[in-house]
């Protein structure tokens, strides 16, 4: 009655929310309140350890996604997401092997190339609760709303853009000059100081003349009743915000795990442990994120690799470049990030650009 995609698909959703559900404490009732340091780790290293779990379960069941029962079908999926692979022929169990093992590493390079980009994504949202003054203790719920709407837009962004590539190959070029340009744009721009406008922001202006806003926070409510007129309160035009840039993000951080695999269920199940990470990552790094500023530079260097590897995918293609190159290269970049960060002292920093012109 259902096909094995749809199974395995809901299976899925059915798993995130559950466990969602545990994170908003549904189960067990919590009020609202600041998330420390240790309850936003543990949290992190669960969703961590999930996608982990997740990444066994393809390693060793992957084919399950595609319900493939014989070497024809097998042949033909992989001729659809992954062209490259080279199957042995008449060998159905031996080119299961070879499939599981290269879709495996699709998911993993995909999720860590999304976690990776998403660190600018909190970035921004800590710009945005700072402008909009939202109190820390409201941060947990206004970030479970904005996920929520994250997954409902790249699921839409995901399989419509798998639909198009599939038809047109050209929008390959187009989503890899797009982040060539926002990498190039990152990695210059990174260094100066970003400032948000509350008045000037387009979602808060079109909120202000289409919708019915009032005036101030009414505690944790998105909504208020006065007069006996339904007014949305500015933590929903938050929430607004958030949704309207997770969306701007999905226009870089999509197309880049296309870059990985053309397989949509593995972009967005990518996708979406690394969205559902993204809340309790953002209160593990908002105390240190200083201590990571040329982080962002890493990210501009890894738009420019992964769309120029967009740009260049049939040369690179005929030449064997794998999957797992892509892994190393992310992990590289990554790293030295993080390094020069941690290596080279801020006061250096701020020294060198206090020198004169000679």
């Amino acid at each position: 009655m259902f096909s094995n995609e749809v199974l395995f698909f809901g299976g899925f959703i059915v798993m995130i929310t559950i466990m969602l559900l545990l994170d908003l404490g549904v189960f067990f009732k919590t009020k609202d309140h600041i998330v420390k340091f240790k309850e936003a780790a543990a949290w992190t290293v669960a969703w961590i350890a999930l996608a982990m779990i997740f990444y066994v379960i393809i390693r060793t069941h992957g084919d399950l996604i595609h319900g493939m029962e014989n070497y024809a079908q097998l042949e033909g999926i992989a001729q659809k997401y992954a062209p490259h692979l080279k199957l042995i022929p008449g060998d159905f169990e031996a080119s299961l092997e070879i499939y599981r093992k290269n879709m495996s590493l699709e998911f993993i390079t995909g999720y860590l190339l999304e976690y990776a980009l998403s660190v600018d994504n909190i970035f921004v949202i800590i710009l945005i609760f700072a402008s909009f003054g939202v109190r820390p203790k409201y941060y947990k719920k206004v970030l479970l709303w904005g996920v929520l709407g994250a997954i409902v837009m790249r699921f839409v962004f995901i399989f419509v853009g798998s639909a198009l590539m599939q038809r047109f190959e050209w929008i390959i070029y187009i989503f890899g000059l797009l982040l060539v340009y926002q990498g190039g744009k990152i990695f210059f721009e990174g260094g100066e100081d970003e400032k948000i406008d509350p008045a000037k922001h387009p979602v808060v202006k079109f909120a202000s003349k289409y919708l019915p806003v009032f005036p101030r926070y009414v505690r944790e409510h998105f909504f208020v009743l006065k007069k006996g007129k339904w007014m949305i309160t500015p933590l929903f035009v938050v929430v607004l915000i958030i949704e309207f840039t997770d969306l701007i993000f999905a226009v870089d951080s999509v197309p880049a795990v296309f870059s990985v695999t053309k397989d949509p269920y593995v972009v967005f199940f990518s996708n979406i442990f690394a969205i559902m990470g993204l809340r309790s990552m953002f209160f593990f790094l908002s105390n240190i994120m200083g201590l990571f500023r040329f982080l962002k530079y890493g990210l501009g260097v890894l738009l420019v690799f992964i769309g120029g590897k967009m740009l260049a995918h049939a040369p690179l293609e005929r030449m064997g470049f794998e999957t797992v190159y892509s892994l190393y290269v992310i992990l590289g970049i990554l790293a030295i990030s993080i390094l020069a960060s941690v290596l080279i002292p801020e006061k250096k920093v701020a020294e060198n650009k206090a020198l004169p012109n000679s």
